[in-house]
């Protein structure tokens, strides 16, 4: 932890939403916007100001910038956004610097950047290696543009590097999805993460599917979740979260601390912060984001106050989704609460199913549960009333 305060002080992470893509890809929700020189600039003069109105409420562990894409930025604007953060921070680097890639952007030139500045984590979206099953993707890289951009990263000597990968695509078999996974390891990066397809009704993909009448397959999904985290397993890479694995000692501490319900603040059209008791979102729109930022009031949407429930709920929601589990005790004095009674209900009934197990106060999802994670999720809401 960054010893700047010491060692008792709860875990704050900074987030930057960079909102520029080349393209959309098929499958994608996230808010962004095509990188027009000027809308750039406005981006960087915004996030400068935004640190400024809205600097840090102490010296942050990590940084994470996602997009968009990140990597859209020339070298020199990399630059600036991270002599930003630094500033913010009191020129104190974060013990984890994570930047997310695409490949088609991570050039020598920009990589070098990033690590002069102190980025210790890439994580690149690879999605896969496959033509045919990028192409259904929508993506707009190529397999030799994944070995060239895993390349640099390596000849760049980060700390971590991560890939990410998709499955249950549209024609993609088991076969087709482990020779993915056979093909991430080959190129042993530190961490991989694998993503189950979520087709949103508002996305290019949404409408092919639908045209061509294809439904989701849940037991081919489960079947493919349970292949993936066999192999990773048996390859040395231990699942830490549903969607995570990592070699020892390279786990993503961001995203850790937002399982565990710490606090972090978002900076840049649409991200989201939660911090000082509030849970809020700045607007999916560079317009209006900037327009908030130049009259010194920035403009916060999703306003939730944090109560105590809200807490509970959401840290044994996200606590159960990594596989170390929760203590119980611990969250219900941490937050201030006791566990309704109905959670008790609900464990007893999840132990009959086999989805969960309790020793004493540790709850801990069984591999069976890790599958039905989203649907236990709603029936913790439930139980919180």
């Amino acid at each position: 932890m960054n010893s700047v305060d010491g060692e008792n002080r709860r875990p704050l992470g900074l987030y930057c939403h960079v909102p520029f893509c080349a393209d959309a890809c098929d499958f994608c929700t996230f808010y962004q916007e095509k990188p027009r020189r000027d809308d750039v600039t406005r981006f960087l003069e915004g996030i400068e100001r935004e640190l400024v109105l809205f600097p840090p409420e102490r010296p942050a562990d990590t940084f994470f910038w996602g997009g968009g894409t990140p990597g859209l930025l020339a070298p020199a604007a990399l630059e600036r956004l991270g002599q930003a953060f630094l500033a913010a921070n009191g020129q104190h680097p974060p013990d984890e610097w994570t930047v997310e890639m695409a490949p088609a952007t991570a050039t020598r030139d920009r990589l070098a950047a990033l690590r002069e500045l102190g980025v210790t984590r890439i994580s690149m979206g690879v999605q896969s290696f496959d033509k045919e099953t990028l192409a259904v993707l929508g993506r707009r890289h190529l397999p030799e543009q994944i070995y060239r951009a895993w390349a640099h990263t390596v000849e760049a000597a980060f700390r971590d590097a991560s890939l990410d990968l998709i499955f249950a695509i549209p024609g993609q078999d088991e076969a087709r999805w482990q020779a993915d996974l056979a093909e991430a390891v080959r190129l042993a990066p530190q961490h991989i993460s694998t993503y189950c397809l979520t087709v949103e009704e508002d996305t290019s993909l949404y409408a092919r599917l639908a045209r061509g009448r294809i439904a989701p397959n849940p037991e081919h999904e489960a079947a493919l979740y349970r292949a993936t985290w066999d192999f990773l397993c048996a390859h040395g890479y231990a699942q830490y979260e549903i969607s995570n694995f990592a070699r020892e000692g390279h786990a993503c501490r961001h995203n850790i601390n937002t399982w565990r319900m710490e606090e972090w603040q978002g900076y840049g059209p649409s991200a989201a912060s939660q911090c000082g008791g509030q849970r809020f979102q700045n607007p999916a729109n560079l317009g209006l984001w900037l327009d908030g930022l130049c009259t010194g009031k920035p403009v916060r949407e999703q306003c939730v106050t944090l109560t105590p429930a809200l807490l509970f709920s959401d840290s044994l929601i996200f606590g159960l989704r990594m596989n170390e589990g929760v203590e119980l005790g611990q969250l219900g004095v941490r937050h201030g609460m006791a566990p309704p009674q109905a959670l008790q209900m609900l464990a007893d009934q999840l132990q009959q199913e086999g989805f969960l197990k309790v020793n004493g106060p540790h709850w801990r999802l069984t591999l069976e549960g890790r599958l039905r994670a989203d649907a236990i999720a709603v029936s913790i809401l439930d139980a919180f009333g």
